[in-house]
């Protein structure tokens, strides 16, 4: 039929232009080429000419009967056409047939999906001493006996519900003459645009292409990590065909401590005194984040007033990636006040702290007797600004129900 066969010339070029070996699969032809294309596009600042070497070998060996003719005779019997196939090739029709069917690849990202975020609850203790927690998951892998494929024989076809776009678009009228498209996935064939034949449909998976699979996590929480700060393992969500593995990610969520604040590298801690304790000396012991007991005491003679703080230096949290330093440990010191005192207590008051101040009888008699109550101030103020507010309301009401004043003319 062809007369004289070729000589045999060089049948591994293709390959090596493409870097799969002589027994590479069609879909490993596919990504290579894509990869390589996409890497050396003239409009990246790629060679042209190996631009149209990559589409050449790309074009020959993904071609089936092309592909055994090299396989057997070599990159010279394909050049020379001789019934082979040979013959001009585009390189950018190939490219743009096989990406997007006439699309640009380099606006369109490769799809990923999508991430999985789960709250992690931790203490402050947890997050000033560290800890790690072995977490159990489940997620979606792709299946192993069809790799992915969802059929025994690796076929699929389009959907005929979608056309294989994998969305179905429906219509609502919003108006008169206005109708809006409401794009949704297909629900025949689940989004991915295609349906496989019952009878052909993988044993394992039934067709879904992913299977359950429960895995461990180790969640190592850092000293001095942050409330809110996120712990990510790439790669670990749902897997699916043709894209991308999200990641699964923890954020932080710490709760509330009774006795300590964080305020960034800082600790704050509350802490209250007897009037005795403010005025004549105090000490107490205070159990730190990591059990640690902390004698805490005044100088002699110091005199603590109510709403004060004082400072305990590098014993506030442990600074994130710095463990041995940490921030500094501020105290609130409250001042309680007795109720009431007898006369001998006063007496015995007055007699060591300054004179207080008094008012003379011919002062007082030409004052008006006043009468103290107590009082809870947030609560008034809270009570008057809401009046304040109702009457306002009730003005500019009244402002607008009424007839508007116009001017008289002459």
């Amino acid at each position: 039929m062809f007369g004289m066969p070729p000589k045999k010339s060089d049948n591994s070029k293709y390959y090596e232009t493409l870097g799969v070996p002589k027994n590479a699969s069609q879909e490993d032809l596919k990504k290579a080429y894509r990869k390589s294309a996409i890497k050396n596009h003239p409009d990246k600042g790629g060679d042209p000419e190996k631009f149209k070497e990559i589409a050449q070998a790309y074009e020959v060996l993904s071609d089936p009967e092309k592909r055994q003719i090299y396989d057997q005779y070599g990159e010279d019997a394909i050049k020379e056409g001789g019934g082979f196939g040979g013959g001009h090739v585009d390189p950018f029709t190939i490219f743009r047939d096989l990406f997007t069917g006439g699309g640009n690849p380099f606006g369109q990202r490769e799809r990923k999906g999508e991430d999985v975020i789960h709250p992690l609850k931790v203490s402050l203790e947890d997050l000033y001493k560290g800890i790690s927690k072995r977490l159990l998951i489940s997620r979606n892998v792709l299946c192993s006996k069809c790799k992915g494929k969802g059929s025994k024989s690796g076929a699929s076809s389009k959907c005929p519900g979608c056309q294989g776009s994998g969305i179905k678009v429906s219509f609502r009228q919003i108006g008169p003459g206005m109708v809006q498209q409401i794009p949704q996935p297909c629900i025949t064939c689940k989004g991915t645009g295609e349906t496989i034949k019952m009878n052909d449909r993988c044993e394992s998976c039934k067709g879904e292409k992913v299977v359950k699979e429960k895995k461990t996590l180790e969640v190592v929480v850092e000293k001095g990590m942050q409330n809110g700060q996120k712990i990510t393992f790439s790669g670990q969500a749902d897997e699916a065909p043709d894209m991308v593995t999200g990641d699964i990610v923890f954020v932080l969520q710490q709760k509330e401590h009774p006795k300590f604040k964080r305020k960034h590298d800082d600790l704050f801690y509350e802490h209250k005194l007897s009037l005795t304790e403010a005025l004549c000396g105090f000490q107490f012991v205070l159990t730190h984040l990591d059990g640690r007991k902390l004698l805490v005491k005044s100088q002699t003679g110091e005199v603590i007033k109510p709403d004060q703080f004082k400072a305990i230096n590098d014993e506030g949290m442990v600074i994130y990636q710095w463990p041995f330093m940490k921030g500094k440990l501020y105290i609130h010191f409250t001042v309680e006040f007795p109720d009431k005192l007898v006369s001998d207590q006063c007496k015995a008051l007055e007699s060591i702290l300054p004179n207080r101040s008094k008012v003379s009888d011919i002062e007082s008699e030409e004052c008006e007797e006043t009468t103290l109550h107590d009082v809870n101030i947030e609560e008034e103020m809270r009570k008057k600004d809401q009046q304040a507010a109702q009457e306002a309301y009730e003005e500019d009401d009244h402002m607008r129900g009424g007839a508007p004043v116009q001017c008289a003319q002459q």
